[in-house]
């Protein structure tokens, strides 16, 4: 079964641009390799993923496209198709991309209208080995949603994209994966928008010292450090200077597909931090609010 293998990118509108792309460069540490267009692009040093954020200027502030890769042509293909069957609207079918980095992929629409792209033969960038004590991100880790159909929109992710179910907190949080990593996806009840971007870090120390670097340049956890239960990830989360929750997170546990059975842990706060060291809770995330992108692409 073709299946998505990674999350490649999220794209972003927001209303101060300049802002949010220091941020990125000076204090979250990504690198800056493209503008064009109107567009920034951004790319972590430890992964050949040519670009990891995407960032424009325009209000109200949106997500504007979450990308996903697939391993092949014939992949990207199958997914469409699947997507397609399942009563998604589309925005493009798939095609020559003429966006950055090239590649063959499609456009749609998510069951909640978040907007979509699965892509293969994507250009690669650069990578090289982090060094000792660098602290900066390897690659996104994952990204966590809210959704009005938790539950649904999960199913759908796993019969329609390839995911497979990892865990479940209580009813209420479901955690899911597209190749070895514990989660790649997850999704939370609530209005249909983003909850958080999470970045890997070479380990947990690399993390505290980005937590450092952070609180020096005046941006605050909002919730961390800790580490979870299910996928075993430390974390600390941070807010953009549009409002944008992310995360700096490592250790996150590795799955075996032929062994591993989904559990369900019960609701608790040394699930949420078994550490239970860190400041603050989901209370002290942003509030999720419907996202401005639902249904209306960006043209871009």
């Amino acid at each position: 079964m073709s299946r998505v293998t990674d999350v490649r990118y999220v794209g972003y509108a927001v209303p101060d641009l300049e802002a949010e792309r220091s941020f990125y460069r000076d204090v979250w540490k990504l690198r800056e390799v493209k503008e064009a267009d109107g567009l920034v692009y951004f790319a972590t040093e430890g992964h050949d993923e040519l670009f990891v954020v995407r960032l424009r200027q325009g209000e109200p502030r949106r997500i504007d496209v979450v990308g996903l890769a697939a391993a092949s042509r014939a992949d990207v293909d199958a997914l469409h198709d699947r997507v397609l069957a399942s009563g998604c609207e589309i925005v493009f079918a798939p095609r020559e991309l003429d966006q950055f980095g090239g590649g063959y992929g499609f456009r749609f629409f998510n069951p909640d209208g978040m907007p979509m792209e699965i892509s293969s033969d994507v250009e690669r960038g650069p990578m090289r080995a982090l060094e000792p004590r660098e602290a900066v991100p390897e690659k996104i880790s994952h990204v966590v949603f809210h959704s009005p159909q938790h539950k649904e929109i999960t199913q759908w992710f796993i019969d329609t994209l390839g995911f497979r179910l990892s865990d479940w907190i209580g009813d209420f949080m479901s955690l899911i994966r597209c190749n070895s990593a514990h989660h790649r996806i997850a999704f939370l009840p609530g209005p249909a928008c983003l909850n958080h971007v999470a970045y890997d870090m070479p380990n947990v120390d690399e993390m505290m010292r980005g937590l450092k670097r952070l609180r020096r340049a005046g941006s605050d956890t909002v919730w961390g450090p800790g580490r979870h239960t299910a996928g075993n990830n430390t974390f600390s989360y941070f807010v953009t200077p549009n409002g944008f929750a992310v995360e700096y997170t490592s250790d996150l546990e590795t799955v075996d597909d032929d062994h591993w059975e989904p559990r369900t842990f019960a609701p608790a706060p040394d699930i949420m931090d078994q550490w239970g060291t860190g400041f603050g809770g989901p209370q002290t995330m942003p509030r999720p609010e419907p996202d401005a992108g639902l249904f209306q692409s960006a043209g871009v």
